[in-house]
């Protein structure tokens, strides 16, 4: 038996809540995630046709992209298609859970879809989050500094980059003098004692902070354990906004931009002047992404791909780059691929159904 709480920790581990935007409302929106999970539905986003086909295919979990509600809901009469979107959900036993900026923030998400779909290589975040790393230090007695460093790893502590089990081990002396309530690990109670320890420094992504050192407490063998966290500035380089590589060829602008309508399956390209020149670095960001028209020209660009840019927002081009909106709906399509791929990557005991209701609002003439 699954219950949708299992699979929501499978996908929170994926793309963790923590990374969502301030604005977002990712999570479990509608349901009791001890329930027994029947089926999963996949969708990008969650409207009453959603709904239905959930209930007409068995799925008791819609996992959409877009969360159903973003602003707080002061009553449900069903008076808005999200009212009854609710109401629907609630009255047929469906959960709807959706992972959105979270998604869209991590290095294998919704950017990397579309990157994959373009063939891109040497690709990195476009935007890094800064404020996003903690250093820890704690100080271990030898013989069990082994034990503490695999529990730290293993909670995912010590990654750099596209390094794993990073730590700085140096060797000292620690003392104490435990008083007559404690229990000390060597040593007498009311006696100084000296230690043989490592200080071990380890880097921790802030949204982990507490599953580290939970486990970093159970490993050790103190009573009281000493440590210190401490902020970085430094950017956590596989977390943040849009995504930045290259072609393995470099192609003519026209015929790049029937590439991409071709690979992303879209009826229409709004695009800035063609600036007769080359296309090999690209740029993009799926969903709404005219808040990175500034990055992209600052790392030469050529050109960048994303959604919903607003009609003075293409002047910020300057023809330093080509702005390519291939429309929000269309940049993140694939996302319930990704969704899809994942939950069937990691559970076998339930059916991975994917939707076949076409949610894009907007038709084209």
């Amino acid at each position: 038996m699954t219950i949708i709480k299992e699979v929501i920790q499978k996908l929170e581990a994926f793309a963790p809540p923590a990374l969502q935007e301030s604005y977002d409302n990712a999570g479990l929106i509608v349901g009791d995630t001890e329930t027994e999970l029947t089926s999963v539905l996949v969708s990008l986003d969650t409207t009453e046709a959603v709904v239905e086909e959930a209930i007409q295919k068995g799925c008791n979990l819609i996992v959409s992209h877009h969360p159903i509600i973003f602003k707080g809901l002061k009553k449900i009469t069903g008076s808005t298609y999200i009212e009854r979107v609710i109401i629907s959900a609630i009255k047929n036993n469906i959960a709807i859970y959706a992972i959105h900026t979270n998604l869209d923030n991590v290095n294998n998400g919704v950017n990397n879809m579309i990157a994959n779909r373009l063939g891109l290589k040497n690709t990195k975040i476009l935007s890094p989050k800064n404020d996003m790393l903690l250093k820890l230090i704690v100080y271990v007695p030898i013989n069990h500094a082994e034990k503490v460093r695999k529990a730290l790893f293993n909670s995912g502590a010590g990654n750099i980059g596209k390094y794993s089990s990073c730590s700085f081990n140096t060797k000292g002396e620690g003392t104490y003098k435990a008083n007559k309530e404690a229990k000390p690990f060597k040593g007498e109670v009311g006696k100084t004692h000296s230690e043989n320890e490592i200080k071990i420094e380890v880097v921790v992504p802030s949204f982990l902070k507490n599953d580290v050192l939970k486990s970093m407490l159970d490993a050790h063998p103190y009573e009281e354990v000493a440590y210190d966290l401490i902020q970085l500035q430094n950017q956590q380089n596989i977390i943040g906004s849009g995504l930045i590589g290259e072609l393995k060829d470099q192609m003519e602008e026209l015929s790049f931009l029937k590439f991409l309508k071709d690979k992303m399956k879209t009826n229409c390209i709004r695009h800035t002047n063609l600036l007769n020149k080359s296309i090999k670095k690209i740029a993009l960001c799926g969903g709404s992404g005219a808040f990175l028209i500034a990055e992209a020209k600052r790392q030469k660009a050529d050109l960048f791909i994303t959604g919903d840019v607003k009609y003075h927002e293409f002047f910020d081009a300057e023809n330093q780059l080509i702005i390519a909106d291939i429309g929000h709906f269309e940049s993140e399509q694939f996302t319930i691929d990704l969704i899809g791929g994942f939950l069937i990557e990691n559970f076998s005991k339930f059916a991975v159904r994917f939707t076949d209701v076409n949610t894009n609002p907007i038709n084209y003439f």
